[in-house]
This record gives structure tokens, C-alpha cells and sequence, in this order.
């Protein structure tokens, strides 16, 4: 049996040294890491909270999609912590193309509506699903994935994923939203020129 002052240090709080967060600082430096981290004594708890994914993306573009983030750079708690999330809307016959993110895996929620949703496996296997309300899909790191709308109304979806900074690259605009040369892609697509054309000039690349 421990002698009752022994016992009694015990049961005190074990200090450490280790941080329990890393709430971002944006006016410090950033490295491949992430965020600088705010000083402890200066973070509040209004910091923990992300009010944002109650309101509706705009809509009103080529794709008819929104992506409302609470990454790093929006949501300052997540930083350090390897999450984050985001809120996706998609009005009728919104598409979110074929894209990566580099740094995450991904966890999608439907919430609202019908979304068709699919990943393509690095040995070019497609693995497609059609999510309704209270559905969920994983889209593991890396892989080309995608999500459609499949209903007659805006479908809306809470998705989340394994890092505060998951990154974002569409095959479309990577290819076509920039000043690569037409021939190149010719070459390394299969399409012919006038197609490719046509696409830069509806995403704006040039070349």
C-alpha cells in the first residue's frame, strides 16, 4: 500500500509538456506541417467552434456545386489535429468532376437529397454507389473520385476528412483551365484538338 503522501501526488495532475492542441496563429509562419500555433493563454473558446456548415454554397456556377470548408485555414482548432470537414450542395444536375485530394481520405454524409458517388482504385477499378439521406461513402486518399446529383432537388452532404488541409486538384481544370499546350494534351489524353479547344474555352485555359 503507497504512504498516503505518495498516494495523495498520484492523484494530482501529471504535468506535461506536450500541447493538447495547436489552434492556428495566421500571422505567423506556416510550414508543410500547417498553421504556427497561438499561444495557449490566447485561445478562447469561440475557437473550437465552426458555425459555418448551416448555410447553403452558392450554386450559380459551371458545375452547380458548392464546397463550404472548415479546413485549417478556415476552422483554426483543426489545425494539428489531422481532421477537418466541409459541406457540399448540389443543385440539380450538379457535378463535382473527377478530383483528388492529395492529403486525406474522405468520409461523406448525405444529408438532403440523392447523390451518385464513385472512386476509381489505382488498379482502375470503379467502385460507384447511389447514397441517399443518412447514407455515408469513403473515398480513400488520393484515389480520382467524383459526386452527381441523382434526384430532382439540391442534395446536400457534411464530408470529412483524415487531415486539417486535404487538398484539391480536378482532373478537368488541371487539364483544361490552364496555358498547357493543346498538342501536349493531345498526346497524353487521347482527345483530339477540337475537343480540347472547346474545353479550354469553357474553362479558361489557353494554349
Amino acid at each position: 500500500m503507497f504512504p498516503l503522501p505518495l498516494l495523495l501526488l498520484l492523484l494530482l495532475p501529471y504535468p506535461s509538456s506536450a500541447a493538447d492542441f495547436c489552434v492556428a496563429d495566421f500571422s505567423g509562419p506556416t510550414s508543410p506541417l500547417g498553421f504556427s500555433c497561438k499561444k495557449e493563454s490566447a485561445v478562447t473558446a469561440s475557437e473550437f467552434v465552426f458555425s459555418g456548415l448551416g448555410a447553403a454554397g452558392n450554386t450559380n456556377n459551371i458545375i452547380k456545386a458548392a464546397v463550404t470548408p472548415a479546413f485549417a485555414g478556415q476552422f483554426a482548432a483543426v489545425n494539428g489535429l489531422g481532421i477537418s470537414a466541409a459541406r457540399l450542395d448540389l443543385a440539380p444536375g450538379g457535378v463535382v468532376p473527377l478530383h483528388t485530394h492529395p492529403a486525406a481520405s474522405e468520409l461523406l454524409v448525405v444529408t438532403q437529397g440523392v447523390i451518385s458517388a464513385g472512386f476509381i482504385s489505382s488498379a482502375n477499378t470503379p467502385y460507384t454507389a447511389t447514397l441517399r439521406k443518412g447514407d455515408a461513402m469513403v473515398f480513400p486518399q488520393g484515389l480520382l473520385h467524383y459526386q452527381v446529383n441523382a434526384g430532382g432537388i439540391t442534395a446536400v452532404a457534411i464530408v470529412s476528412f483524415s487531415s486539417p488541409s486535404p487538398g484539391l486538384q480536378i482532373t478537368d481544370f488541371a487539364l483544361f483551365a490552364n496555358n498547357i499546350s493543346t498538342p501536349l494534351i493531345q498526346k497524353v489524353t487521347f482527345l483530339d484538338a477540337e475537343q480540347i479547344l472547346k474545353l479550354k474555352k469553357v474553362l479558361g485555359g489557353s494554349g
